[in-house]
């Protein structure tokens, strides 16, 4: 074996197992957040708190009665940071939203 294939393979084996545990490890954390932090539109979690208001305004826009509209819509969406997409409908996207009833077992959540 030539000195200089030798000398890298030294090297090689020296700094593989600190070198390849240092990657590892920076691989899982970044992976790790980012999985957790990337939300699809329309998923739960998807909604920051501060917007719930906004969504709930869009989502109650169709209706005649938009003041209960707007209470339970922002009372399911910062339970379940999660607002439907469109002015009925689509709970299937939601499916924390989709499950919270009233004590009659009917649909909480416009």
């Amino acid at each position: 074996i030539p000195v200089q294939l030798r000398s890298m393979a030294c090297v090689a084996r020296t700094l593989s197992i600190p070198f390849l545990l240092a990657l590892f490890l920076v691989a899982e954390v970044s992976g790790s957040m980012n999985v957790e932090s990337y939300k699809p539109a329309g998923a739960e979690g998807s909604v920051p708190l501060k917007e719930c208001p906004v969504k709930c305004k869009i989502r109650c826009s169709a209706t005649s009665h938009k003041k209960p509209c707007n209470f339970y819509c922002n009372y399911c969406c910062k339970r379940c940071l999660c607002v439907p997409s469109g002015t009925v409908g689509n709970k299937e996207e939601c499916p924390c939203y989709n499950n919270l009833k009233t004590q009659d077992g009917k649909p909480k959540c416009p």
